[in-house]
């Protein structure tokens, strides 16, 4: 019997994924093979009270994780993808993405059926900055508060009546199996999700032959193609996860692809959005293209802006 340790974050969602992974790999390996999870704290879920962007968005949440493979403790992790950095660790590799979850936002609230039936001036609680660009957008006039926290956390303080409604990950809810009273979802084309949203990578070392071989049957191609195509917009525009930057991809058929960019600056008033198609091999260089494309149109100075504003705050 071999063993095989998940590294992994502790939260429920967290949980949920690595526990699904565990799951389909010894279903599929009956009597062979043995998963256990090792339950790490990350940065991210130390600080949880300051807006993610205010104390660095890049790797929060994957940095202890990526440590336990290089040093043996862990043989695989399981991440969101939206949570995983441009540039992973020298010697790390995204060696298995998933079929994906539901990319799209949920609108959540208490009382309200929708967004547009939100009252002038409500208070709409978001953690994420593309989120908050998106909503003010579609309504100027809406306050959006920083809301971070666990899942479970999120709701409650929903519930509790601290917000009027909060925008959270589908995909998330979905696999937890939560909702609010009153829900709507926000998704293409009308409001984007992040880079890789919805999607979980499975990471490991690249000399690790036998967990390419043992994951080789979770790989899902049409997933991995259009999440090389948003992250190589991503990294274009040298993005981390907590910047108003959205991309999304969809495939057209086996071998193509349509993807939509998005860059706005805090308050939705400047908006960049470009569409482009591209096939399967070039995903990440039309990823690529189509970040330069954008920064041609003055998302590079929206980008700076943002940049300057939140360090500012700091």
């Amino acid at each position: 019997m071999k063993n095989i340790v998940i590294a992994t974050r502790g939260s429920k969602l967290a949980l949920w994924q690595a526990n699904h992974i565990k799951d389909c790999i010894e279903q599929q390996h009956a009597g062979e093979v043995a998963v256990e999870l090792l339950v790490l704290k990350t940065k991210g879920d130390i600080i949880l009270d300051v807006p993610l962007a205010k104390v660095g968005g890049k790797g929060l949440f994957v940095k202890e994780i990526e440590e336990a493979l290089l040093d043996g403790r862990a043989d695989l992790a399981v991440h969101s993808m939206k949570d995983v950095p441009m540039e992973l660790p020298e010697g790390l590799i995204l060696g298995a993405i998933p079929a994906r979850e539901d990319a799209s936002d949920t609108f959540l609230s208490v009382q309200y059926d929708t967004l547009d039936s939100l009252p002038q001036g409500a208070t709409v609680g978001t953690s994420s900055l593309r989120r908050q660009s998106q909503l003010l957008t579609l309504r100027p006039d809406l306050k959006v508060v920083s809301l971070r926290g666990n899942v479970d956390t999120r709701l409650r303080k929903l519930t509790d009546g601290e917000f009027d409604a909060i925008i959270m990950a589908t995909s998330g809810l979905k696999r937890l199996g939560l909702t609010a009273p009153k829900h709507e979802i926000l998704g293409p084309p009308r409001f984007l999700p992040a880079v890789g949203q919805g999607a979980l990578g499975i990471e490991f070392h690249q000399d690790r032959a036998d967990m390419h071989a043992l994951l080789a049957f979770l790989e899902h191609r049409p997933t991995r193609i259009c999440v090389e195509a948003e992250r190589g917009f991503l990294f274009g525009l040298q993005g981390g996860c907590q910047v108003p930057i959205a991309g999304h991809a969809t495939m057209l058929d086996d071998n193509t692809f349509s993807m939509v960019g998005f860059v706005a600056d805090l308050t939705g008033t400047r908006i960049i959005r470009e569409q482009v198609n591209g096939t399967a091999d070039d995903a990440r260089t039309v990823g690529l293209a189509l970040a330069e494309t954008v920064k041609g149109q003055g998302a590079g100075d929206i980008l700076e802006e943002v940049y300057a504003a939140e360090h500012a705050s700091r």
